[in-house]
């Protein structure tokens, strides 16, 4: 289950965040958890697993029809694919309105996960670029 970041959940959040190389400064996950919090289209969401604990997060940021996705991360015992779809399935859900997309990070767990939902890149309208 996704849940939205609020700030009671800031250890757990920072835990997680932590788990990702490019976190592992202090002032740089304290400067990420600002940047999702400064503005609305930025959201963090943590992920529980089916055992009511959480064990993930992922990032993201509206830009008009697509939602990007910043950032993905699960815990050691929890890092598999079928974890890693569950959360973008709920968050595809959550707002289907919104194309998933990713950055240079994501792009290829975003790529992966829509070959998994039988939408290859060949199948995308003609009007998306596909970038």
């Amino acid at each position: 289950m996704l849940l939205k970041y609020r700030s009671d959940y800031q250890k757990i959040a920072m835990g997680l965040l932590s788990l990702l190389p490019t976190f592992k400064d202090w002032d740089r996950l304290q400067r990420e958890l600002t940047w999702y919090q400064s503005d609305d289209s930025r959201r963090l969401y943590l992920w529980k697993d089916d055992h009511d604990d959480f064990a993930g997060a992922v990032g993201t940021e509206v830009q008009g029809d697509y939602l990007i996705v910043r950032l993905v991360t699960l815990t050691p015992d929890q890092d598999l694919t079928e974890n890693t779809w569950q959360m973008l399935d709920q968050l595809a859900t959550a707002l289907p309105d919104k194309r998933l997309m990713g950055t240079l990070t994501t792009a290829k767990i975003i790529a992966k996960w829509e070959y998994q939902h039988g939408q290859s890149h060949a199948q995308r309208s003609t009007t998306d670029s596909g970038q």
